[in-house]
Order: structure tokens, then C-alpha cells, then sequence
């Protein structure tokens, strides 16, 4: 079933294009505005709040429907969104064709993990989830650069197009690839809710959040670290965050394959190596250009995986509710994100961009910390389980 999981990922790359292709050409939209870049910052940052707040309710709602439709009404909403954004309206209805698609940005992700879940084989599981995601790391060395490029030769309206056309192509594969999938059995959205009286869910949750706060405190102010930290050029840079998206790749691939053995000890061995590992090294070597290419390709094969692990980590612990679980999790990598980017401001302004790295630091220890607590709480409940089930008599 590869050809589901592709079809899910031109989806993905699709959504992750809108979502951060903005970042290349907020001074664009800044002059065509007339309106200082801090304001035009706010399409990025509405778009994530929308996803943040609205995405346990859409993924809840749109649960009792058939999955391929929900995931075409997805697509179909981010198409008029680029079409829209790309005829340059008022800024305030900009924001609101932002805002908008959104609210379903985390509908396609549960809809599509879903879908590859219920038709691989369970021993495939995490490498259809991995090759879905991966249009993550395929939009970081495609479509969001070239956002940019087209921004800066033509102008941020043709990006916009260019984003298009990607979720057209996205649409276009879903409708023909996904098998209708309508949902066999009435949803009860009061047991969907109820995983959240599971602590192992809000532990799970929880790490998902120090997590993405760990990776964007350093991913956010990459470029930055590197030009002003680093002293690298700005040629230098692209081609740093090229090998930064190419190595994800490689590390999706990798952690397909090793969640099938365990999901906890994948999450502590990317946790620590990605949050913990490759920001000390980036603030204990120097200035040499190997050093720092050795560090950003091992920091892609360590970074990329994140939202596969949570992904598989909230869909094992709730399989019965899985939408309404992968939407909290998009939840709150989203407010991971923003807490992330907005702490390592602080610490720039304070502090100096050279000390992010402690903050990713702190971060990823938090959550490695969360990780092993969640065993012990597994642990303790299988073994309530078990001598549960020892006190039945027998009938």
C-alpha cells in the first residue's frame, strides 16, 4: 500500500508548503502591505494558533465522516486559500484565508495516518506513517525554498500559485489513490474524550510539546545561529539547510524502521541525540565548516523523525480514538513551536543568540525526564491490570 502512503505525502508537502513557505517572503509582504515585518509575521503565527486551538475539535467533529472525503475537504480549503492569497487581497482577509485551511490542518494529518494505518499491515505501520511524513522533510529542500526564489525573482504572489499547484497535484493524487473510507461504526465523541483521563496520554502529550519547544528554540533561529555564531555566509547557509532537509529524509527512513522494535527507546534516542547532543555540540565546537556540516546533517536525521515518533507513540496508546489523539498531538507540537520560538526570542534579547542551545538543552532534558516517567506509569497500570485480573474468580 506505498501508493496510499506517497499519495498522503504530496498531500503533506502540499500543507507544509503553506504553512512555512511564508517565512522566505514575509519582507514582501511587508512592502507590498506597507506594514512593518513584526505585523506581517502575524500569517505565520495565526496560522499556527488556529491549528493549536482548533485542531482537537476539527479532528473530533470530522472523525464520524469518510476519511478521503475529509481529507479532499482539507486539501480543497487550503487550494482556495492559495488561490485567494495569491491574488494579494487585504491584509486582513489574508489572515483569515490563513486561519481558515488551518482549522483543518490537523484533520488531513489524522485523517491520512488513519488511512495508512487501516491499510498496511500492522508490521508496516510506522513505515507507511514514515513515508506519509516524510513530504515534511520534502517540502524543507523543495517547495519552502522555492517559495522564496519565487518571491525574490517574481514576486510573493507566484508563490502562493506555486503553492497552488502543489495541493492541487495533492488533491488530485488523494482523489484517485485513497479507497473511499467511510466509517463503519457510529462515533461516540464522549469515548473519544475520554483518552484524556489516561495519564500516559498527558505524558505523551506533554513530551510532544517539550520536544518541538526544544526543536524550534534552536530551528527558528537557525540561520541567524549560524551567520552570526557560526560566522558561516549566507551561500553557506543554504546549503546547510539543504543537507539539514536532504538528512531528514534519512532519518524518517531510519526511524520507520526502528519504531517497529520500540517506540520509547526510539523517542529517547532521537530525543536525546536532537535536543540534547547536537545543540552542545554546536556550542562546544568552533568555527570550522566541516565541523558544523557534520553537526547540522546529524541534527536532519535526528530533527525530521519528531512528529513520526509522536505520531506513533499517541496512536499506540489510543488506537481507539485515533483522530481525535493525532489532532491533540498536532496540538501541541504547535504550542511546542510557539513557546519554543517565542522563549529563545527572550533569551536572544537577554541573553545572546549564542545561548539557545542551553534552552534546547533544558528542553529535551525535560522530556527525555517525561519519557521515562511514562514507562513507569505504563508499567504501574499494566501491573494493576494484571492483578486485576488475578482477583477475578473463576467462573
Amino acid at each position: 500500500m506505498k501508493r496510499i502512503a506517497y499519495a498522503c505525502c504530496i498531500g503533506v508537502i502540499g500543507i507544509i508548503t503553506a504553512e512555512f513557505g511564508v517565512i522566505g517572503f514575509l519582507p514582501q509582504v511587508a512592502a507590498h502591505y506597507k506594514i512593518n515585518i513584526n505585523t506581517a509575521g502575524l500569517l505565520l503565527s495565526v496560522f499556527s494558533i488556529a491549528v493549536a486551538f482548533g485542531g482537537p475539535f476539527t479532528t473530533l467533529l470530522s472523525s464520524g465522516f469518510n476519511r478521503k472525503h475529509v481529507m479532499l475537504g482539507s486539501l480543497g480549503l487550503y487550494l482556495i486559500n492559495g488561490i485567494l492569497s495569491a491574488l494579494a487581497p487585504p491584509f486582513w482577509l489574508l489572515l483569515i484565508a490563513r486561519a481558515l485551511p488551518a482549522l483543518l490542518h490537523a484533520v488531513y494529518y489524522s485523517a491520512a495516518i488513519s488511512v495508512v494505518m487501516s491499510t498496511a499491515k500492522e508490521k508496516d505501520h510506522h513505515k507507511m506513517m514514515a513515508i506519509a511524513l516524510s513530504g515534511i522533510s520534502i517540502a524543507t529542500i523543495t517547495t519552502i525554498p522555492l517559495s522564496s526564489y519565487l518571491a525574490s525573482a517574481f514576486s510573493f504572489q507566484h508563490s502562493f500559485l506555486m503553492q497552488t499547484i502543489i495541493t492541487a497535484i495533492g488533491l488530485v493524487s488523494v482523489y484517485f489513490v485513497i479507497p473511499s473510507m467511510p466509517v463503519s461504526k457510529k462515533v461516540n465523541y464522549l469515548n473519544q474524550i475520554s483518552i484524556l483521563k489516561k495519564p500516559v496520554i498527558w505524558l505523551s502529550l506533554l513530551v510532544t510539546f517539550l520536544m518541538f519547544a526544544a526543536e524550534f528554540s534552536m530551528y527558528g533561529y537557525f540561520a541567524d545561529y549560524l551567520l552570526s555564531v557560526k560566522h558561516m555566509s549566507p551561500k553557506g547557509i543554504s546549503y546547510l539547510l539543504l543537507l539539514f532537509g536532504a538528512t531528514g529524509l534519512v532519518g524518517n527512513w531510519i526511524a520507520g524502521k526502528v519504531l517497529n522494535n520500540s517506540i520509547s527507546l526510539t523517542s529517547i534516542f532521537f530525543l536525546v541525540g536532537c535536543n540534547i547532543v547536537v545543540p552542545l555540540g554546536l556550542y562546544l565546537t568552533g568555527y570550522s565548516t566541516l565541523t558544523v556540516s557534520i553537526m547540522v546533517g546529524l541534527w536532519g536525521i535526528l530533527y525530521a523523525p519528531g512528529f513520526l515518533i509522536a505520531t506513533s507513540a499517541i496512536s499506540a496508546e489510543a488506537p481507539e480514538a485515533l483522530e481525535f489523539a493525532n489532532g491533540m498531538v498536532n496540538s501541541f507540537a504547535n504550542f511546542g513551536v510557539t513557546a519554543g520560538t517565542l522563549l529563545a526570542g527572550y533569551i536572544i534579547f537577554h541573553k545572546g543568540i549564542n545561548q539557545i542551545p542551553w534552552l534546547a538543552v533544558t528542553f529535551g532534558t525535560l522530556a527525555v525526564v517525561l519519557v521515562f516517567a511514562k514507562l513507569l506509569t505504563a508499567r504501574q497500570a499494566l501491573k494493576i491490570q494484571l492483578n486485576t485480573t488475578k482477583a477475578e474468580p473463576v467462573a
